[in-house]
């Protein structure tokens, strides 16, 4: 089967093309799209040509964030035929590299790798990954519901890109007392936290009389952190949600505070469905994260202001 689909075919190059797609297995399905979004940091290290092998293999297909209905299955899945589902890729091209492979017209994968949508719309599935990922990084927090005790646990998120910004929502919503920081004004406008610093270089989240119990970073980088750990308590946690090229923070502060360092990797099995259990019960509110919205045939322009336009803090496709 042919089908469209944004293709890297060397580093910094962005293609819409026809491409191929396997057979559908006994166990996989048949998954029209509808939307795909663009996952910035992501999409960024791989075409960069940063991305670990054996991700990166040009020509690659990106994206790992698709909604769309299953229009055909194998003999085992005949049951998803007509579901709306989210998914996390494509696992069948010839001749051309998956990596993740999400932003394509069609997808075949396995029935195992799909989350049911329910009563959520596709837009909202296309941010369930990201919930799922900002829900284990709260997980690995430490941040359990009930965090409304008195005083209520004082969380602080270093950057409102959209896992800073749903680690937000799913802290405050689990009763915590959430301090933002972001160098765009446009991306703290849109935070939901209770208090929100435009960063300028300066420690701005020292308190002495109400520090910090837990520090997580959304940023990706190190020297983003390690301004604020004096800013900690005695005993707190430093939750890594971003990726890093290597940890390098200045061990005084760690010393003094006797902080714990903890590495969030990515979602843990079923925090998909949890994720979208927590949308669909009106938890958190996704929708406004969704700054922009561009047609798949678009895709070069679409990838260009994703990266490159701060005010972007999540690119949609329609397909």
């Amino acid at each position: 089967m042919i089908t469209n689909a944004i293709v890297l075919p060397t580093a910094n190059t962005v293609e819409l093309r026809e491409v191929e797609l396997k057979a559908v297995g006994d166990q996989d399905v048949l998954i029209h799209t509808h939307l795909t979004s663009i996952s910035a940091g992501t999409e960024r290290m791989l075409m960069r040509g940063i991305m670990p092998h054996p991700m990166l293999q040009f020509p690659v297909v990106p994206g790992y964030e698709t909604s769309g209905d299953v229009i055909d299955a194998g003999s085992g899945a005949r049951e998803w035929i007509g579901r709306r589902v989210y998914v996390g890729g494509n696992y069948g091209f010839i001749g051309v590299n998956s990596a993740f492979g999400g932003q394509s017209a069609a997808i075949v994968a396995p029935a195992t790798h799909l989350t049911q949508l329910n009563e959520l719309t596709d837009q909202q599935g296309v941010m369930l990954a990201l919930t799922a990922t900002a829900l284990h990084g709260i997980d690995i927090a430490g941040i359990q519901e009930g965090a409304h005790k008195e005083p209520p646990l004082r969380v602080a998120v270093l950057g409102q890109g959209v896992v800073g910004q749903l680690a937000v929502r799913i802290a405050k919503a689990r009763g915590a007392y959430v301090i933002a920081t972001d160098k765009v004004a446009e991306r703290l406008a849109l935070s939901t936290a209770d208090e929100r610093i435009l960063v300028d270089g300066k420690t701005m989240i020292a308190n002495p009389q109400s520090p910090i119990d837990v520090l997580i970073d959304a940023t990706g980088k190190m020297d983003a952190i390690a301004p604020h750990l004096m800013a900690i308590k005695k005993g707190g946690r430093v939750v890594l949600l971003g990726y890093y090229d290597a940890v390098a923070l200045p061990y005084m502060g760690i010393f003094l505070r006797e902080l714990t360092l903890a590495a969030s990797k990515e979602w843990a099995p079923g925090d998909l469905a949890r994720a979208r259990d927590v949308i669909a019960s009106g938890q958190i509110e996704v929708d406004s994260l969704i700054t922009h919205r561009m047609r798949a045939c678009d895709a070069a322009r679409a990838f260009d202001i994703a990266f490159n336009e701060p005010a972007c803090v999540k690119m949609v496709l329609e397909w």
